[in-house]
Protein backbone atom coordinates (compact mmCIF):
# COMPACT_ATOMS: atom_id res chain seq x y z
CA UNK A 1 0.00 0.00 0.00
CA UNK A 2 1.29 3.69 -1.09
CA UNK A 3 2.70 5.21 1.82
CA UNK A 4 1.32 8.66 1.82
CA UNK A 5 2.99 10.85 3.97
CA UNK A 6 6.44 9.69 2.56
CA UNK A 7 4.71 10.27 -1.17
CA UNK A 8 3.59 13.51 -0.17
CA UNK A 9 6.90 14.78 1.50
CA UNK A 10 9.00 13.71 -1.66
CA UNK A 11 6.87 15.68 -3.84
CA UNK A 12 7.64 19.03 -1.52
CA UNK A 13 11.39 18.29 -1.99
CA UNK A 14 10.41 19.51 -5.44
CA UNK A 15 10.01 23.26 -5.58
CA UNK A 16 7.83 23.33 -8.44
CA UNK A 17 5.27 21.60 -6.19
CA UNK A 18 5.61 24.86 -3.88
CA UNK A 19 4.22 27.06 -5.78
CA UNK A 20 0.99 28.08 -5.78
CA UNK A 21 -0.13 27.62 -9.47
CA UNK A 22 -3.72 29.73 -9.39
CA UNK A 23 -1.83 32.75 -9.18
CA UNK A 24 -0.73 32.43 -12.41
CA UNK A 25 -4.20 32.57 -14.01
CA UNK A 26 -4.53 36.41 -13.45
CA UNK A 27 -1.44 36.88 -15.63
CA UNK A 28 -2.18 33.98 -18.13
CA UNK A 29 -5.73 35.89 -18.55
CA UNK A 30 -4.40 38.87 -19.96
CA UNK A 31 -5.01 40.01 -23.17
CA UNK A 32 -2.48 39.89 -25.58
CA UNK A 33 -2.02 42.99 -27.22
CA UNK A 34 -3.29 43.00 -31.03
CA UNK A 35 -0.83 41.41 -33.52
CA UNK A 36 1.40 39.34 -31.62
CA UNK A 37 1.84 36.30 -30.51
CA UNK A 38 3.67 33.91 -28.27
CA UNK A 39 6.22 30.98 -29.84
CA UNK A 40 8.45 28.35 -27.93
CA UNK A 41 10.85 27.20 -30.22
CA UNK A 42 12.19 23.57 -29.45
CA UNK A 43 15.04 21.34 -30.11
CA UNK A 44 16.48 18.30 -29.23
CA UNK A 45 20.07 18.88 -27.54
CA UNK A 46 23.42 17.11 -28.46
CA UNK A 47 22.25 13.89 -25.82
CA UNK A 48 19.93 12.90 -29.01
CA UNK A 49 16.92 12.28 -25.89
CA UNK A 50 16.64 15.82 -24.02
CA UNK A 51 14.89 18.66 -25.34
CA UNK A 52 15.57 22.46 -24.67
CA UNK A 53 13.18 25.23 -25.69
CA UNK A 54 13.03 29.07 -25.21
CA UNK A 55 10.36 31.80 -26.42
CA UNK A 56 10.09 34.82 -28.70
CA UNK A 57 7.53 37.41 -29.70
CA UNK A 58 6.39 37.73 -33.30
CA UNK A 59 4.08 40.18 -34.74
CA UNK A 60 2.06 38.27 -37.14
CA UNK A 61 0.73 34.80 -37.36
CA UNK A 62 2.57 32.31 -39.40
CA UNK A 63 0.65 29.53 -41.49
CA UNK A 64 3.31 27.52 -42.43
CA UNK A 65 6.79 26.38 -40.39
CA UNK A 66 9.12 28.47 -43.41
CA UNK A 67 6.99 31.65 -42.36
CA UNK A 68 9.23 31.69 -39.02
CA UNK A 69 12.34 33.55 -38.46
CA UNK A 70 15.50 30.92 -38.19
CA UNK A 71 17.00 31.76 -34.90
CA UNK A 72 19.85 30.46 -32.22
CA UNK A 73 21.10 29.47 -29.38
CA UNK A 74 23.74 29.02 -27.14
CA UNK A 75 24.91 25.51 -28.60
CA UNK A 76 28.08 25.60 -26.06
CA UNK A 77 25.76 25.06 -23.25
CA UNK A 78 23.82 21.98 -25.19
CA UNK A 79 26.15 19.88 -26.07
CA UNK A 80 26.43 20.77 -29.34
CA UNK A 81 29.07 23.68 -30.02
CA UNK A 82 32.40 25.15 -28.54
CA UNK A 83 32.59 28.38 -26.52
CA UNK A 84 34.46 30.02 -29.02
CA UNK A 85 31.92 29.37 -31.68
CA UNK A 86 28.69 28.58 -29.84
CA UNK A 87 25.67 29.97 -32.34
CA UNK A 88 23.34 26.91 -33.46
CA UNK A 89 20.56 27.48 -35.46
CA UNK A 90 17.15 26.73 -34.89
CA UNK A 91 15.47 25.85 -38.72
CA UNK A 92 11.22 25.99 -37.72
CA UNK A 93 9.82 22.41 -39.25
CA UNK A 94 6.24 21.93 -38.13
CA UNK A 95 4.00 23.91 -36.31
CA UNK A 96 1.21 23.28 -33.16
CA UNK A 97 -1.00 24.85 -31.04
CA UNK A 98 0.64 25.93 -27.35
CA UNK A 99 -1.70 24.41 -24.78
CA UNK A 100 -0.31 25.87 -22.02
CA UNK A 101 -1.14 29.58 -23.50
CA UNK A 102 -4.02 28.98 -25.63
CA UNK A 103 -5.39 31.08 -28.51
CA UNK A 104 -2.93 32.21 -31.38
CA UNK A 105 0.70 31.26 -29.60
CA UNK A 106 1.88 28.01 -30.77
CA UNK A 107 4.97 25.43 -30.61
CA UNK A 108 7.53 25.32 -33.03
CA UNK A 109 9.66 22.18 -33.52
CA UNK A 110 13.17 22.70 -34.89
CA UNK A 111 15.89 21.42 -36.76
CA UNK A 112 19.34 22.11 -35.43
CA UNK A 113 22.35 22.98 -37.81
CA UNK A 114 25.75 24.66 -37.42
CA UNK A 115 27.52 27.87 -38.18
CA UNK A 116 28.32 26.41 -41.61
CA UNK A 117 25.03 24.99 -42.45
CA UNK A 118 25.85 21.10 -41.58
CA UNK A 119 23.35 19.74 -39.55
CA UNK A 120 24.24 18.71 -35.91
CA UNK A 121 25.12 15.82 -35.22
CA UNK A 122 21.88 15.23 -33.12
CA UNK A 123 19.65 16.06 -36.03
CA UNK A 124 18.39 13.06 -37.42
CA UNK A 125 15.42 14.70 -39.26
CA UNK A 126 17.50 15.89 -42.10
CA UNK A 127 18.43 12.34 -43.63
CA UNK A 128 15.11 10.78 -42.10
CA UNK A 129 13.25 13.51 -44.32
CA UNK A 130 15.68 12.98 -47.48
CA UNK A 131 14.48 8.93 -47.13
CA UNK A 132 10.67 9.99 -46.54
CA UNK A 133 10.62 11.89 -49.84
CA UNK A 134 12.00 8.91 -51.64
CA UNK A 135 9.48 6.66 -50.51
CA UNK A 136 6.55 9.42 -50.23
CA UNK A 137 4.43 6.91 -53.18
CA UNK A 138 4.63 4.27 -51.12
CA UNK A 139 2.49 6.38 -47.94
CA UNK A 140 4.58 4.83 -44.83
CA UNK A 141 2.27 5.09 -41.86
CA UNK A 142 3.53 4.73 -38.71
CA UNK A 143 1.75 4.77 -34.87
CA UNK A 144 4.68 5.12 -31.63
CA UNK A 145 3.46 3.59 -28.22
CA UNK A 146 5.42 5.46 -26.17
CA UNK A 147 5.95 3.93 -22.68
CA UNK A 148 7.51 6.31 -19.91
CA UNK A 149 7.80 5.87 -16.25
CA UNK A 150 6.83 8.79 -13.52
CA UNK A 151 9.62 9.35 -10.78
CA UNK A 152 9.53 11.60 -7.55
CA UNK A 153 12.57 14.41 -7.59
CA UNK A 154 14.80 12.29 -6.31
CA UNK A 155 14.76 9.57 -9.00
CA UNK A 156 12.45 6.85 -7.07
CA UNK A 157 9.31 5.49 -9.51
CA UNK A 158 6.33 7.73 -8.05
CA UNK A 159 4.30 5.99 -5.29
CA UNK A 160 6.87 3.71 -4.49
CA UNK A 161 7.73 3.04 -0.91
CA UNK A 162 11.32 4.39 0.33
CA UNK A 163 12.53 1.83 2.42
CA UNK A 164 10.97 -1.40 -0.01
CA UNK A 165 9.20 -2.13 -2.96
CA UNK A 166 5.11 -2.90 -4.40
CA UNK A 167 4.26 -5.84 -4.68
CA UNK A 168 5.06 -7.92 -7.85
CA UNK A 169 4.04 -7.16 -11.33
CA UNK A 170 0.32 -8.23 -12.10
CA UNK A 171 -2.51 -5.43 -11.00
CA UNK A 172 -1.11 -2.57 -12.52
CA UNK A 173 -1.52 -2.74 -16.51
CA UNK A 174 -4.31 -0.91 -17.30
CA UNK A 175 -5.30 -0.79 -13.42
CA UNK A 176 -7.99 1.33 -11.46
CA UNK A 177 -7.50 2.47 -7.88
CA UNK A 178 -5.42 4.17 -5.58
CA UNK A 179 -3.25 1.21 -4.78
CA UNK A 180 -3.01 0.27 -8.38
CA UNK A 181 -1.92 3.59 -10.40
CA UNK A 182 -0.40 6.98 -9.18
CA UNK A 183 -0.71 10.50 -11.13
CA UNK A 184 -2.83 10.18 -13.62
CA UNK A 185 -3.70 13.40 -13.36
CA UNK A 186 -0.25 14.23 -15.53
CA UNK A 187 -1.64 11.18 -17.79
CA UNK A 188 -5.27 12.94 -18.22
CA UNK A 189 -3.76 16.76 -18.66
CA UNK A 190 -0.86 15.24 -20.83
CA UNK A 191 -3.90 13.40 -23.37
CA UNK A 192 -5.81 16.59 -23.34
CA UNK A 193 -2.96 18.95 -24.20
CA UNK A 194 -1.95 16.54 -27.22
CA UNK A 195 -5.45 16.70 -28.47
CA UNK A 196 -5.63 20.43 -28.11
CA UNK A 197 -2.16 20.58 -29.90
CA UNK A 198 -3.42 19.13 -32.82
CA UNK A 199 -1.08 15.70 -32.19
CA UNK A 200 -2.08 12.53 -33.38
CA UNK A 201 -2.21 10.90 -29.70
CA UNK A 202 -4.68 7.58 -30.00
CA UNK A 203 -4.81 6.37 -26.68
CA UNK A 204 -3.50 5.90 -23.44
CA UNK A 205 -3.27 3.35 -20.51
CA UNK A 206 -1.49 2.40 -17.37
CA UNK A 207 1.79 -0.23 -18.06
CA UNK A 208 2.86 -3.49 -16.43
CA UNK A 209 5.33 -1.33 -13.75
CA UNK A 210 3.89 0.58 -11.38
CA UNK A 211 3.98 4.72 -11.72
CA UNK A 212 4.59 3.44 -15.86
CA UNK A 213 2.20 4.79 -18.35
CA UNK A 214 1.86 4.57 -21.97
CA UNK A 215 0.63 6.66 -24.35
CA UNK A 216 0.03 6.25 -28.60
CA UNK A 217 0.84 8.84 -31.09
CA UNK A 218 -0.21 7.55 -35.09
CA UNK A 219 -1.04 6.78 -37.38
CA UNK A 220 0.85 9.41 -39.45
CA UNK A 221 2.30 9.45 -42.67
CA UNK A 222 6.48 9.40 -42.79
CA UNK A 223 8.06 12.43 -41.24
CA UNK A 224 5.75 13.96 -39.19
CA UNK A 225 5.74 11.10 -36.69
CA UNK A 226 8.95 12.39 -35.66
CA UNK A 227 7.39 15.64 -35.53
CA UNK A 228 4.44 14.76 -33.60
CA UNK A 229 6.17 12.26 -30.99
CA UNK A 230 8.67 15.30 -30.34
CA UNK A 231 6.57 17.59 -29.45
CA UNK A 232 4.42 14.88 -27.57
CA UNK A 233 7.24 13.99 -25.26
CA UNK A 234 7.83 17.80 -24.80
CA UNK A 235 4.22 18.55 -23.43
CA UNK A 236 4.87 15.24 -21.33
CA UNK A 237 7.95 17.21 -19.49
CA UNK A 238 6.23 20.60 -19.69
CA UNK A 239 3.10 19.26 -17.19
CA UNK A 240 5.02 17.14 -15.36
CA UNK A 241 7.16 20.03 -14.16
CA UNK A 242 4.25 21.76 -13.10
CA UNK A 243 3.27 18.96 -10.99
CA UNK A 244 6.69 18.46 -9.46
CA UNK A 245 7.24 15.35 -10.82
CA UNK A 246 9.59 13.99 -13.22
CA UNK A 247 8.71 11.92 -16.74
CA UNK A 248 11.86 9.55 -17.57
CA UNK A 249 12.29 7.86 -20.75
CA UNK A 250 14.91 5.59 -19.26
CA UNK A 251 14.42 1.95 -21.06
CA UNK A 252 14.99 0.46 -17.97
CA UNK A 253 14.51 3.03 -14.70
CA UNK A 254 14.36 -0.11 -11.71
CA UNK A 255 16.54 -2.95 -11.74
CA UNK A 256 15.22 -6.41 -11.27
CA UNK A 257 11.62 -8.06 -11.96
CA UNK A 258 10.15 -4.90 -13.63
CA UNK A 259 9.40 -4.04 -17.22
CA UNK A 260 11.27 -2.06 -19.18
CA UNK A 261 10.04 0.58 -21.15
CA UNK A 262 9.54 0.76 -24.82
CA UNK A 263 8.68 2.57 -28.33
CA UNK A 264 6.81 -0.02 -29.98
CA UNK A 265 6.63 0.94 -33.35
CA UNK A 266 3.50 0.20 -35.98
CA UNK A 267 4.54 -0.05 -39.47
CA UNK A 268 2.61 -0.04 -42.68
CA UNK A 269 2.55 0.58 -46.40
CA UNK A 270 -0.15 1.28 -49.12
CA UNK A 271 0.59 -2.52 -50.54
CA UNK A 272 0.48 -4.34 -47.22
CA UNK A 273 -3.09 -2.11 -45.91
CA UNK A 274 -4.64 -3.45 -49.15
CA UNK A 275 -5.92 -7.15 -49.79
CA UNK A 276 -3.21 -9.90 -49.64
CA UNK A 277 -1.09 -7.22 -47.42
CA UNK A 278 0.02 -10.17 -45.39
CA UNK A 279 2.45 -11.11 -48.45
CA UNK A 280 4.03 -7.58 -48.30
CA UNK A 281 4.28 -7.79 -44.40
CA UNK A 282 5.71 -10.63 -44.23
CA UNK A 283 8.62 -9.85 -46.85
CA UNK A 284 9.36 -6.65 -44.89
CA UNK A 285 10.35 -8.65 -41.74
CA UNK A 286 11.93 -10.88 -43.77
CA UNK A 287 14.42 -7.85 -45.01
CA UNK A 288 14.47 -6.55 -41.00
CA UNK A 289 16.04 -10.08 -40.18
CA UNK A 290 18.65 -9.28 -41.97
CA UNK A 291 19.53 -6.33 -41.05
CA UNK A 292 19.04 -6.51 -37.46
CA UNK A 293 22.32 -5.40 -35.89
CA UNK A 294 21.61 -1.88 -37.81
CA UNK A 295 18.44 -1.28 -36.11
CA UNK A 296 19.55 -2.26 -32.73
CA UNK A 297 21.74 0.34 -33.36
CA UNK A 298 19.34 2.85 -34.26
CA UNK A 299 16.71 2.11 -31.92
CA UNK A 300 18.00 4.11 -28.98
CA UNK A 301 20.89 7.22 -28.69
CA UNK A 302 23.50 4.95 -27.59
CA UNK A 303 23.67 2.23 -30.42
CA UNK A 304 22.31 -0.36 -28.19
CA UNK A 305 23.57 0.09 -24.78
CA UNK A 306 20.55 1.38 -22.96
CA UNK A 307 18.55 -1.48 -25.03
CA UNK A 308 20.98 -3.84 -23.64
CA UNK A 309 19.33 -3.09 -20.42
CA UNK A 310 15.88 -3.76 -21.70
CA UNK A 311 16.19 -6.83 -24.25
CA UNK A 312 17.02 -9.25 -22.11
CA UNK A 313 13.81 -11.77 -23.23
CA UNK A 314 12.33 -11.78 -20.16
CA UNK A 315 9.60 -8.99 -19.35
CA UNK A 316 7.72 -9.41 -22.89
CA UNK A 317 10.91 -8.54 -24.51
CA UNK A 318 13.13 -10.27 -27.19
CA UNK A 319 16.72 -10.58 -27.07
CA UNK A 320 18.80 -7.75 -28.12
CA UNK A 321 21.60 -10.49 -29.80
CA UNK A 322 18.67 -12.29 -31.63
CA UNK A 323 16.04 -11.18 -34.02
CA UNK A 324 12.56 -13.66 -34.20
CA UNK A 325 9.25 -12.78 -35.37
CA UNK A 326 5.62 -14.08 -35.09
CA UNK A 327 2.17 -13.74 -34.44
CA UNK A 328 0.76 -12.07 -31.30
CA UNK A 329 3.95 -12.66 -29.60
CA UNK A 330 5.36 -10.21 -27.40
CA UNK A 331 8.39 -11.59 -26.81
CA UNK A 332 9.16 -10.86 -30.39
CA UNK A 333 11.64 -8.69 -31.94
CA UNK A 334 8.64 -8.08 -34.23
CA UNK A 335 5.00 -9.16 -33.92
CA UNK A 336 2.00 -9.72 -36.21
CA UNK A 337 -1.18 -9.29 -34.11
CA UNK A 338 -3.50 -11.22 -34.27
CA UNK A 339 -5.99 -9.60 -35.74
CA UNK A 340 -3.69 -8.62 -38.51
CA UNK A 341 -2.64 -12.49 -39.21
CA UNK A 342 -7.02 -13.19 -39.39
CA UNK A 343 -7.81 -10.43 -41.85
CA UNK A 344 -4.55 -11.09 -43.85
CA UNK A 345 -3.52 -7.15 -44.15
CA UNK A 346 -2.74 -4.22 -41.62
CA UNK A 347 0.51 -3.79 -40.46
CA UNK A 348 3.28 -4.98 -37.82
CA UNK A 349 5.01 -3.46 -35.06
CA UNK A 350 8.46 -3.43 -34.27
CA UNK A 351 9.24 -3.90 -30.50
CA UNK A 352 12.82 -3.24 -30.62
CA UNK A 353 12.73 0.78 -30.24
CA UNK A 354 13.57 1.97 -26.51
CA UNK A 355 11.74 4.48 -25.32
CA UNK A 356 13.98 7.38 -25.39
CA UNK A 357 14.86 6.18 -29.46
CA UNK A 358 14.65 9.17 -31.71
CA UNK A 359 11.43 8.71 -33.86
CA UNK A 360 13.58 9.86 -36.75
CA UNK A 361 16.41 7.46 -36.39
CA UNK A 362 13.79 4.64 -36.00
CA UNK A 363 11.58 5.54 -39.10
CA UNK A 364 14.94 6.08 -41.41
CA UNK A 365 16.02 3.06 -40.45
CA UNK A 366 13.01 0.68 -41.24
CA UNK A 367 12.28 2.54 -44.47
CA UNK A 368 15.72 2.04 -45.82
CA UNK A 369 15.65 -1.12 -44.75
CA UNK A 370 11.61 -2.09 -46.08
CA UNK A 371 11.27 0.26 -48.83
CA UNK A 372 14.50 1.15 -50.30
CA UNK A 373 16.47 -2.47 -49.66
CA UNK A 374 19.37 -0.94 -48.53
Amino acid sequence: MVNKTKMSRTLEESPNAHINKTLLDKYMSLPMPEGKIQATYIWIDGTGENLRCKDRTLEFIPEKPSDLPIWNYDGSSCYQAEGHNSDVYLHPVAIFKDPMRPGNNILVMCETYRFDGTPTQSNKRRTCREVCDKVADQQPWFGIEQEYTLLDIDGRPLGWPKNGFPGPQGPYYCGVGANKVYARDIVDAHYRACLYAGIKICGTNAEVMPAQWEYQVGPCEGISIGDELWVSRFLLHRIAEEFGIVATLDPKPMVGDWNGAGAHTNVSTKTMREEGGIVEIESAIAKLSKCHERHIRAYDPREGKDNERRLTGKHETSSIYDFNAGVANRGASVRIPRGVADEGKGYFEDRRPSSNCDPYSVVEAILRTICLDE
